[in-house]
């Protein structure tokens, strides 16, 4: 009986799919095609075979190459939220695509889809290694993926930056845009797919075998490790192509597999059969919604920027069906304790000092390196004095965010970056930009703090309901974070002034820092991290776990939701002066807790002390590490924070011990 459905599906759903392809295919080439009043008819005649139908057909190769991609990547890793996106593969194509188009445009003249293999192959090598000491745990292999995204994210930003005149158009391209002038992208996308799709039909019996544990497979004399990096090929080939030619297409691998094992496939037959059709059809109708709700020949926004808007909600709704791995009944915090900790936060705040005075006084020069005293010094102190004290307020309220984030969520790797509250504020700066009635300082730091709290709390309900588990808040800080970030980047492909104000933000510069930021940030942080060491009892016992805290009589629902508003607010304020890739909110608590404050006060303190002096040191180099260049400080810090992070996942944090 199982055996006939299964035949079942692979024969008339296969051919359902198709027809609902092509369907999808003939509907694609309508939003936009001319009638006689809007152009000539020979006019109409180019659109429609020099634009419109290459790019029906690019829709539809594309998505199926994703979909094949998703669908190995699945398999071989044995992980339902495996795909180019969760990964890394299409960050780290993204990245060596960029990378060389601002310095090496000779490369892409050579051959664009091998710069972007090496970006994508890079990208998965480095999350392989980092699962691999857990045997490929689904939840590290997806966390390590979205540090490597995150990471390339911040160097792709600072490129781009860089290179001012490719801002826009490399912004464009890289959210995925299908918009077409000649047949040269599909033509050059069906070979690939067709080699692509036998390659994988080659591997049918290792796929089918790589879906036991490691030790049957062996036992059935499959060179496991061979065999892996054979499909890790194929899957990384066929994305790394599709972002050569057209950009970032996100979680079309994500939704095509799994749509296809809900309609009824099984065997690895059925799946690669299935979701290179649904990948394509996804993909397919996105790009025809696009066309029909744009105005005029412009899209709505572009395919790829629309198609990562699935990729939220699906790994919500995936959640459950995830197996978890910490340990119950641990403490996640629980380290060693430092005798006297006073004494080394006296030394912490020396650090401050020493770093304020460092940033104010030493820099370089028309003539090198200077010492800036007496008369040098007081000019320079109107440019270099605010920024200081800006980047030094901001490190400080995103130590103290992510220490909260950390107490009440019980979980070490909790952050404002993490789980997606960063992302979350740019959603709301973006809805100011459009609403508000000017860009004043107020009006964008409301947008910053309502967008933060919304997504953390919905976070927090999404997470809750899955047993608030510390694996499955992470997972739904990251479904949250792709959500978020897919509408910034819908909003960054627009290339109007409010994009290029977004664009700003998200590279957290300190360049144009004036007291209005320098006030802004210190009384921000006074007003916002004092008051939280009233609430010492709940970042002690709120670790514990929800059924011991209500045992001790702590409200656990007010206390995470006072909380959550604390650590949004600071989380706004920070973003607004900063921008939201700096992970200093995760790395400010998390040395705090290495170095030994234990207890919840004492960890906040230190958190705050080191996340402030971070930022001053991260701004000072910022400012000398490329002269006359400046990087972005909130860029610089995420290039210190991103190494960080995947050196604590491959030290083994990702599993309470």
């Amino acid at each position: 009986m199982v055996s006939a459905s299964r035949k079942a599906f692979a024969s008339w759903g296969a051919l359902a799919l198709l027809a609902a392809v092509l369907f999808a295919a003939v509907l694609a080439t309508r939003p936009l095609v001319p009638g006689p009043a809007d152009v000539s008819a020979a006019l109409g005649q180019i659109l429609l075979w020099q634009s419109l139908l290459p790019r029906a057909v690019s829709a539809l190769i594309c998505g199926a190459m994703l979909g094949l991609s998703g669908a190995l990547l699945q398999r071989v890793l044995r992980n339902p939220i495996a795909d180019p996106s969760t990964l890394g593969i299409a960050s780290g194509a993204q990245l060596a695509l960029t990378a060389a188009t601002a310095y090496a445009p000779l490369l892409i003249e050579v051959s664009r889809e091998a710069v972007a293999f090496t970006g994508g192959a890079s990208a998965i090598l480095v999350v392989f290694l980092l699962g691999w000491r857990r045997g490929l745990d689904p939840v590290t292999v997806v966390l390590s993926g979205s540090v490597i995204s995150l990471v390339a994210a911040a160097v792709s930003t600072t490129i781009v930056l860089a290179k001012g005149e490719y801002v826009m158009s490399l912004y464009i391209w890289g959210a995925g845009s299908l918009a077409q002038q000649s047949w040269d992208a599909p033509l050059a996308l069906l070979p690939r797919f067709a080699f692509g799709a036998l390659a994988a039909f080659l591997l049918l019996r290792p796929l089918a075998v790589l879906g036991l544990d490691d030790s049957a497979a062996k036992s059935l004399g499959i060179a496991l490790h061979a065999m892996r990096i054979a499909v890790l090929v194929v899957a990384v080939w066929l994305a790394a192509s599709v972002t050569a030619e057209i950009g970032v297409i996100g979680f079309i691998g994500l939704a095509a597999p799994t749509l296809a094992r809900a309609s009824g496939a099984r065997t690895p037959r059925d799946v690669l059969i299935a979701a290179p059709l649904i990948g394509a059809l996804l993909l397919s109708v996105t790009d025809s919604a696009v066309q029909l709700l744009g105005s005029g020949f412009a899209d709505l926004a572009p395919t790829g920027a629309v198609t990562a808007l699935f990729g939220g909600p699906l790994l919500i709704w995936l959640l459950p069906r995830l197996k978890a791995h910490m340990r119950p009944g641990t403490n996640p915090l629980a380290q060693k304790r430092l005798h006297r900790p006073y004494w080394m936060m006296i030394g912490l705040a020396a650090a401050i000092l020493a770093a304020g005075l460092a940033a104010l006084m030493i820099g370089q020069g028309p003539h090198g390196w200077s010492l800036a005293t007496g008369v040098l010094l007081s000019d320079l102190l109107p440019f270099r004095g605010p920024r200081i004290v800006a980047a030094g307020a901001a490190g400080a309220m995103l130590g103290a965010a992510g220490t909260l984030m950390q107490r009440m969520t019980g979980n070490p790797l909790a952050g404002p970056e993490i789980l997606g509250v960063s992302a979350g504020a740019g959603v709301g700066l973006t809805v100011a930009l459009y609403l508000a009635p000017s860009m004043a300082p107020q009006f964008l730091i409301a947008g910053l703090a309502g967008g933060a709290l919304t997504t953390l709390i919905v976070m927090l309900l999404v997470a809750g309901r899955s047993g608030f588990g510390p694996e499955r808040l992470l997972l739904a800080g990251l479904a949250m974070g792709a959500l978020c970030m897919a509408i910034i980047s819908t909003v960054l492909a627009q290339g109007d002034i409010r994009a290029f104000t977004l664009l700003v933000w998200m590279s957290g510069s300190t360049n144009n820092a004036s007291s209005v930021e320098a006030w802004t940030g210190t009384v921000a942080a006074v007003a916002m991290i004092l008051p939280l060491f009233m609430f010492w009892r709940w970042l002690d016992v709120l670790p514990l776990g929800e059924a011991t805290s209500r045992s001790l009589g702590l409200p656990v629902r007010r206390a995470r939701l006072v909380l959550a508003v604390f650590a949004s607010v600071l989380t706004a304020v920070s973003s607004f002066l900063i921008g939201p890739l700096s992970m200093i909110g995760l790395v400010a608590p998390h040395l705090a807790r290495l170095i030994g404050f234990a207890r919840g006060r004492d960890q906040l303190a230190a958190a705050v002390l080191l996340g402030c002096a971070i930022m001053i040191a991260a701004d000072w180099l910022s400012r000398i590490i490329a002269f006359p260049y400046q990087v972005p400080v909130g860029l610089f810090a995420a290039l210190i924070g991103g190494p960080y992070l995947i050196w604590l996942l491959n030290r083994g944090a990702a599993h309470a011990r």
